[in-house]
């Protein structure tokens, strides 16, 4: 079993940036990526992800701010920061941190969004150039996901891939991705959902096997076959008397028996979260270069 160590890739990706804001930015004169995030009320763990967003844009060189509003702020005053962040010629990038308090129609927000400043990737004029294989922001999860495959040399084409969980910002994105024609695609996929009928059955079968259900410790060693490719998109906080936090970050995999079974697995922490961080990097280093057209 090998790990799919996602800190370590995405440190290697950011020093890649740092250099790609040095020689195209710093030597050039022009001001370094300026990605903002607008972060609504108090939820910690979008408060952590911001807080994290934030210190990766500082190692790189970037620019970075956050709009903070309480809870209660109304769609239409949110809409308004959208407009604004949408009109400032500063701000190369930006992200609206989901999940938004309920009386907020999050879609509506996303789709105020201009497409060329979305590098979350998911206003709906980037998710239909991704079905269709055209330049646009990939999620960031997915797109954290197929370049671990990408930098692990991981073959895809005429791969069983199974895929557990169908949100739009991770089941169906990569999905999609693992699909299309493409180097890191031409897989055969079956996207699986809490409709789907025994489920172990087409686990077992899966080359590379995707878990993004939001169920700590799901996928067991009996749902994986052999020297399958595991990828652990989950993260939960399970309360932990022998940590000084009190708590330990699980994933949707259980990764101590499932790992003696398979050929690469990521760890959670340290797999897929870091990916999904440096990949909206990349995006808006994209944005900023006016990659996206």
């Amino acid at each position: 079993m090998k790990l799919l160590d996602g800190k370590l890739i995405a440190d290697q990706i950011k020093n890649e940036i740092v250099t790609e804001v040095v020689n195209n930015f710093h030597n050039k004169g022009l001001s370094a990526p300026h990605v903002a995030a607008v972060l609504v009320g108090d939820d910690p763990a979008s408060q952590s992800y911001v807080t994290g967003k934030e210190k990766a844009c500082r190692e790189v060189g970037f620019i970075s701010s956050v709009y903070k509003y309480p809870a209660n702020i109304s769609e239409e005053k949110l809409l308004d920061v959208v407009d604004f962040l949408n009109a400032d010629p500063d701000i190369h990038g930006f992200i609206v941190q989901l999940p938004l308090p309920g009386h907020i129609d999050a879609q509506k927000i996303i789709e105020r969004i201009d497409p060329l400043k979305d590098i979350d990737g998911f206003h709906p004029v980037n998710i239909g150039k991704m079905v269709l294989g055209l330049p646009c922001f990939i999620p960031a999860t997915p797109s954290g996901i197929i370049t671990l495959i990408d930098r692990y040399d991981i073959e895809t084409e005429g791969k069983n891939c199974v895929v557990l969980g169908r949100s739009h910002i991770v089941g169906t994105p990569i999905s999609v991705l693992l699909s299309r024609k493409s180097k890191h695609g031409n897989a055969t996929v079956t996207l699986c959902h809490s409709f789907s009928r025994d489920i172990p059955s087409i686990t077992k079968e899966a080359d590379i096997l995707i878990v993004a259900m939001g169920r700590h410790g799901f996928v067991t060693a009996g749902m994986v076959k052999k020297d399958a490719v595991v990828i652990d998109v989950g993260i939960h906080r399970i309360p932990s008397s022998e940590t000084k936090s009190g708590f330990r970050l699980k994933g949707d995999v259980d990764f101590d028996n499932v790992s003696r079974k398979c050929s690469y697995i990521t760890p959670v922490p340290g797999g897929v979260g870091p990916m999904t961080i440096v990949s909206l990097l990349q995006n808006a280093l994209m944005a900023a270069k006016n990659k996206i057209i």
